[in-house]
């Protein structure tokens, strides 16, 4: 009950930014299109597409690589962007306690 104004304000802030990061997406391909992933930027996977005309089954290490590349390469951006939108917040937490 002791929060000052700034107090909340920042609260209602920090907030906000964590309901605009759901509606951040980072799409990331690879193997010239073979492999799409779609990241929120709550770090979440949204979605996985994989185009099977662009697929070699014969060689299965390949897409495997694509999608780990696509998954790494994707929740690098979006905790780039997360980090990018509560940065301007993270100096008013200490006077909150954190």
């Amino acid at each position: 009950m002791g929060q000052t104004l700034d107090q909340m304000k920042l609260l209602n802030q920090l907030r906000k930014a964590q309901k605009d990061l759901k509606n951040e997406i980072v799409e990331v391909e690879a193997g010239d299109g073979a492999v799409t992933v779609q990241i929120t930027g709550e770090l979440k996977v949204k979605k996985v597409k994989i185009d099977p005309s662009r697929v070699d089954l014969d060689d299965i290490h390949e897409l495997e690589r694509w999608i780990e590349n696509c998954m790494r390469d994707g929740f690098a951006k979006a905790q780039e962007i997360a980090t990018d939108k509560m940065k301007p917040l993270m100096g008013g937490l200490s006077g909150l306690g954190f």
